[in-house]
């Protein structure tokens, strides 16, 4: 018979006391933790600076002046700085806008908005969903030199979420709206008899092997921001961190004002941070493209 030794029995309870007591305070440590965070973001203690435009910017254009650094390494322990026209993101942007050159002339001269502004609104587009998905970007976008076509909630390569192209058409159809164009726009968007609507605005905005109606709602976008714009005594024909912007934040927030401000999602390009609005005054004042449009 196995004899009874106490000692042993006590050293085995005093263990897994240990141990429960270890879990408690382990599980007390994260609650804690959990309930700072969350007391933190409810004061807004966790919010990271914001871009270099929010910062420097407070109302008015971008600056004309260009960045002039290259990408080279600025120290064996920081990482490397590109400028926006120096990144593998725009390489690829860049050939991809040379290939549409040819559609975005036509689009240009259906509706009387410069080829280049329509590219400076797109552009950011694109390089903000190349920097946000580098996998994608990596393996299909980069070795094809091809533009995204985005297809869950913005569709197209300048996405364009279907309700807004549906405004579009509203807009353009519509004498009484501030934001009428003009009596040649609604054609280029007629859609043939018996057409369901919302599949074959999906399908105009989602081709991938022809941009056309992607750069042709971009465009009637601008050409509509424009005409509200002009109603209110403000030309922004020549603004190009006006339309940029309001791309980007949409019909609703367009106020035409004497001073606007420069905005949009921020974008981290090269390791610089840049706002929507600005990455496409940025590309509309530089030498890119201009053999091109």
């Amino acid at each position: 018979m196995k004899k009874f030794q106490p000692f042993q029995w006590l050293n085995k309870q005093w263990a897994i006391r240990r141990y429960a007591v270890f879990l408690v305070g382990l599980f007390a440590v994260i609650g804690l933790m959990f309930t700072a965070v969350f007391v933190a973001m409810q004061f807004g203690l966790l919010n990271v600076k914001g871009s270099r435009t929010a910062r420097n910017l407070s109302l008015g254009v971008v600056p004309s002046t260009a960045i002039t650094s290259t990408c080279q390494p600025v120290g064996k322990t920081t990482p490397t700085k590109c400028d926006w026209n120096k990144t593998e993101e725009w390489a690829v942007v860049n050939a991809a806008l040379i290939k549409d050159a040819p559609v975005l002339t036509q689009v240009s001269d259906q509706t009387g908005i410069p080829a280049r502004l329509i590219a400076a609104t797109v552009a950011p587009e694109q390089l903000r969903y190349f920097t946000a998905n580098r996998e994608s970007f990596k393996k299909y976008f980069e070795p094809l030199k091809i533009l995204s076509s985005l297809t869950k909630f913005s569709l197209g390569v300048s996405g364009i979420k279907q309700d807004t192209a549906t405004q579009i058409e509203n807009y353009a159809n519509d004498p009484t709206s501030p934001f009428y164009p003009g009596p040649t726009i609604a054609p280029l968007l007629a859609y043939p008899a018996g057409a369901n609507h919302d599949t074959e605005l999906y399908n105009r905005l989602t081709d991938e092997h022809n941009h056309y109606y992607s750069y042709l709602y971009t465009a009637i976008f601008i050409k509509e921001i424009e005409a509200q714009w002009s109603k209110s005594g403000f030309d922004v024909s020549a603004r190009p961190d006006v339309v940029v912007t309001l791309f980007n934040i949409g019909f609703g927030n367009s106020h035409p004002n004497a001073n606007p401000q420069v905005a949009g999602s921020t974008i981290t390009l090269g390791g610089n941070d840049y706002v929507f609005g600005e990455l496409g005054v940025l590309f509309y004042q530089s030498n890119e493209l201009t053999k091109y449009f």
